[in-house]
């Protein structure tokens, strides 16, 4: 029943997102609703900011009014979310919710695909996709979290540092 599980975005008083989400996860709790809703989130991101000369690093709400909840479309689960204080509507046209695509899920990154790297810094790598496809190189610096991966490639006699998606490299066999 999990495979029909979509995101959904609420809209929401500005200001109740963190009361709305609570609220729900405890209607499903309460209610045993946990296999048709299944995840409530509020997008947020984190911010430096700089206040009285000090740097603060705090967590801001990326779309204020709004929050994304991972469920079932049924009559039951949209009237639980629908009468939840606080909720103003789902977003779509009418009173019809949309589910957001995978695209949009992606972007939002509200789905964390974890990635499994088989090569380490230091490594000689061979770059599988792009403009250097077939290049070999070394690597220098691995994020994960950030899905990039830079890469030491040796263009006409000297080292360039090119940096790339962790897809479009392999560890050279």
């Amino acid at each position: 029943m999990s495979e029909a599980a979509r995101w959904y975005v609420i809209h929401t008083y500005s200001g109740y997102e963190n009361k709305v989400a609570a609220t729900i996860e405890k209607n499903v709790e309460n209610r045993g609703l946990q296999e048709l809703i299944h995840e409530v989130s509020i997008p947020t991101e984190k911010v430096t900011e700089l206040r009285d000369g000090k740097q603060y690093e705090i967590e801001r709400k990326t779309f204020p009014g709004y929050v994304l909840v991972k469920m079932v479309m049924t009559d039951e689960s949209w009237h639980v979310v629908r009468n939840v204080r606080g909720v103003t509507s789902f977003v779509g046209p009418g009173s019809k919710p949309v589910a957001l695509t995978d695209s949009e899920v992606a972007a939002l990154g509200v789905e964390k695909n974890e990635i499994k790297v088989s090569y380490a810094v230091g490594d000689t790598v061979r770059v599988a996709d792009g403009p250097l496809e077939g290049f070999m190189g070394v690597v220098d610096e691995l994020s994960v979290e950030k899905n990039r991966v830079k890469v030491i490639v040796s263009m006409f006699g000297r080292e360039t540092p090119v940096e790339l998606e962790l897809h479009q490299v392999e560890v050279d066999e």
